[in-house]
């Protein structure tokens, strides 16, 4: 409309004061468009308009401020780590670590041995040796970290543990967590029959199963299972496993529920004794009685009917779990699930590291790296999915007793070590865990809290050591001397 005003007035005024009135709007109307907002509008005239009256472009830049271009992009974080460049575990790993292949499933590990840590200390030039060196155990130990951990958990200890046994010692990282990799178990159980489709890389049978091939890659009939937390449920799921590859349990700060009655009360059966027999007697007078003939007849119906309708609504409560299961389990592998685990990780993380700690102030800034570092590779989130799908779905651990009934009928040495500051597994747990496995023994560090192996290293390693001793008579080289 403003260019239309400027054709038109020039040739259509003739009074001197209207031009005059003319220009005075027609200037006002200029300086009205220097301003930022109708600067903003780039407003190009017509190319017959007059020269001292047109608006060029380059004269009124937009504002950077408003433009979308310009502004800058917002990154995702989660614990501190940016989720806009996940990489493969392999570009993550360390000089020492390892990978090998298992049911399809590139696993992470290391291995350390006496020799290669001896040999690693006179290159640093550390010549003194710890007073447990020099020792020979007949087993490698296979170390199993915990829930939300890695082999990072395990780096304090490992080498002082190969000094120890004089044995090799491996840990690897379990589906879901380190720098394993991570595989979308969705798209590969959907394909072939059960009989034909791959393990579930996030259940226990796989854990299982893949502690048990370390076993055979070590090149050992038996090995010594050292299982933190959640990792001590996987070492004693092996035991029952296969229970002639394990020599010894050394559970730290374990997960598992400890039973709560330790020992069946037997009850005097003088009175079972006596309600019998005036049970008899009952019988014997109530012979000829239609009647109690009757009513026996009956009982026994309802006593069918009964267990009948118990089974009904044990098959229908199944069919709700199972349902229920299933619901959950799409809900969490959807994208609101996924964010939602996210979420949970971003918030409270971090607070839980610091929260296994017995004094918070000794996690610094290497402990927090070491135990995000996985949160750095791809689908780290669809991962932990499916490990909590497993756990819910988990149909090979319904078909045999709780692990707590089953305790009782651990025969190998078994080691518990616990702190007692643990706030995550409370020691008295471990107590009563102690007391559930005959023979074993527990120990307790004070001043610790959920990690032993990483707060307490060197007691940790001495309370090892001696349970070492015990179990397998363990001596120091130098004392061996030839037979005369």
């Amino acid at each position: 409309m403003s260019t239309c005003v400027l054709h038109v007035l020039p040739a259509c005024l003739a009074s001197p004061q209207l031009q005059l009135q003319t220009r005075r709007k027609l200037l006002n109307l200029h300086s009205i468009r220097q301003k930022p907002f109708f600067r903003s509008l780039q407003i190009v005239p017509s190319a017959s308009s007059s020269s001292s009256t047109s608006f060029s472009p380059a004269e009124y830049p937009a504002n950077p401020e408003t433009s979308p271009g310009t502004r800058p992009k917002r990154k995702r974080q989660i614990a501190g780590i940016d989720q806009e460049e996940l990489q493969d575990p392999a570009i993550l790993a360390d000089p020492d670590s390892c990978f090998c292949e298992f049911k399809g499933v590139q696993i992470h590990h290391k291995v350390y041995d006496a020799e290669s840590v001896a040999t690693n200390l006179s290159e640093e030039g550390t010549s003194s040796q710890p007073p447990h060196a020099n020792k020979r155990v007949n087993f490698p130990m296979i170390l199993l970290h915990g829930f939300g951990a890695s082999i990072f958990s395990w780096n304090r200890a490992m080498k002082p543990l190969a000094q120890i046994t004089g044995k090799k010692v491996l840990a690897f990282d379990r589906p879901a967590f380190g720098l394993t990799a991570r595989l979308n178990h969705a798209n590969h159980s959907s394909q072939g029959s059960e009989d034909t489709r791959p393990f579930n890389p996030y259940s226990m049978i796989f854990s299982v199963l893949a502690t048990l091939y370390f076993i055979e890659f070590l090149a050992a009939e038996k090995a010594i299972l050292v299982g933190h937390s959640a990792g001590s449920i996987v070492a004693v799921e092996a035991y029952f496993e296969a229970p002639e590859r394990v020599a010894a349990l050394i559970l730290v700060a374990p997960a598992i529920v400890a039973p709560l009655n330790l020992g069946h009360v037997t009850k005097d059966n003088s009175s079972g004794k006596s309600n019998q027999t005036e049970g008899k007697e009952l019988e014997v007078n109530s012979k000829g009685n239609w009647f109690t003939s009757v009513f026996s007849i009956l009982s026994k119906v309802s006593q069918y009917l009964g267990q009948a309708m118990m089974r009904l609504v044990k098959g229908i409560g199944d069919m709700i779990n199972s349902l229920y299961r299933k619901a959950l389990s799409a809900f969490l592998r959807s994208t609101i699930g996924i964010m939602l685990v996210r979420m949970i990780i971003d918030k409270f993380g971090l607070a839980a590291v610091r929260n296994a700690w017995y004094d918070p102030k000794q996690v610094d800034d290497h402990v927090l790296q070491g135990y995000t570092k996985p949160l750095r590779v791809k689908d780290w989130d669809r991962a932990l999915v499916e490990y909590t799908v497993a756990m819910l779905t988990d149909s090979a651990s319904e078909s045999k007793p709780p692990l707590s009934k089953r305790l009782s009928e651990i025969s190998c040495p078994v080691l518990i070590i616990t702190g007692d500051g643990d706030r995550l597994v409370p020691s008295w747990n471990s107590e009563r865990l102690s007391q559930s496995i005959p023979g074993s023994c527990l120990e307790i560090i004070k001043n610790c809290g959920h990690l032993p192996h990483e707060e307490k290293v060197d007691e940790f390693v001495s309370i090892v050591d001696r349970f070492l001793e015990r179990a397998f008579g363990v001596q120091k080289e130098s004392h061996l001397q030839p037979a005369t």
